[in-house]
């Protein structure tokens, strides 16, 4: 959408530029899913042994797994490099949670669910809790914008959890959209055009 919703039935987030993501903890078994439903457990170790510290038998967390540049934003060209090469420079932040120690928790009101999430998660972990920044979606949207970040997702407080596109999630990008003319292409074999 262009711009938050108003209302006091909505929180607001930041949006992160990151891979959207799920941890799925059964046990001494962790699991990190994509959006897409690929497995790639095997490329976030280090945030699978920090899962494996949280205090609970089974659950499966929505959130975002992302790295910080130097001015503390979401980078997701950093990201990409990190995956391969500074694992310990991963993060992941968590907004919701589906289910916890055999309870399914999608048909409770995302407030309530976020609720039972922040208890779980540790303030000093590279998994940490998404908060919920306070005011209305417009001040939110003028703070998250000076700060360059990439935008605000805006969330029913009283909505279910349901898989895919829906209303109740909406997302606001701060982005200035420009015409360029381009006046030249630069090509080197093997390499992008430019």
């Amino acid at each position: 959408v262009d711009k938050p919703p108003e209302g006091d039935g909505w929180i607001h987030e930041v949006k992160f530029d990151g891979y959207r993501s799920q941890i799925i903890i059964d046990d001494a078994e962790v699991r990190i899913f994509t959006r897409r439903g690929l497995d790639w457990t095997a490329k976030y170790r280090d945030l699978v042994e920090t899962a494996r510290g949280l205090n609970v038998r089974s659950a499966i967390i929505d959130g975002e797994i992302i790295v910080l540049n130097d001015a503390g934003v979401s980078d997701f060209g950093e990201l990409r490099k990190a995956i391969t090469g500074r694992q310990h420079d991963l993060y992941f932040v968590a907004f919701d949670l589906l289910h916890v120690n055999g309870h399914d928790l999608r048909d409770m009101p995302l407030i309530d669910r976020r609720e039972v999430l922040q208890a779980m998660i540790p303030t000093d972990k590279r998994i940490q809790f998404s908060e919920a920044l306070p005011g209305s979606g417009a001040a939110v949207f003028l703070l998250v914008d000076q700060a360059d970040l990439e935008g605000v997702v805006s969330k029913r407080k009283d909505s279910k959890y349901r898989p895919g596109p829906s209303t109740n999630w909406l997302k606001a990008k701060c982005y200035v959209e420009k015409e360029m003319d381009i006046i030249g292409v630069q090509r080197e074999a093997g390499k992008p055009a430019m």
